[in-house]
């Protein structure tokens, strides 16, 4: 999968930058769009950490969140 929870917060964090821009701001609508398609994009994710945890870490990852460590090697406790 190309784009990862952090490229979201690259997105974000380049919205918020624009909207500050003080020779050409970002129009507050198309902010307000980004911002609406990034809470569905974690929202997805929380979807995919609760489905992780119910499987007791037992499952492929779709790579939308990532990780250096085996989910199987995490404690509960860091899954939830």
């Amino acid at each position: 999968m190309k784009n990862k929870m952090t490229d979201l917060r690259d997105h974000l964090f380049a919205t918020l930058e624009a909207l500050q821009d003080p020779d050409k701001p970002m129009e507050i609508e198309r902010a307000k769009a980004i911002a609406d398609v990034a809470k569905v994009l974690v929202d997805s994710a929380k979807v995919e950490v609760a489905f992780i945890v119910a499987m007791d870490g037992d499952v492929e990852t779709s790579g939308f969140i990532e990780s250096k460590k085996p989910l199987t090697s995490l404690p509960v406790a860091t899954r939830q």
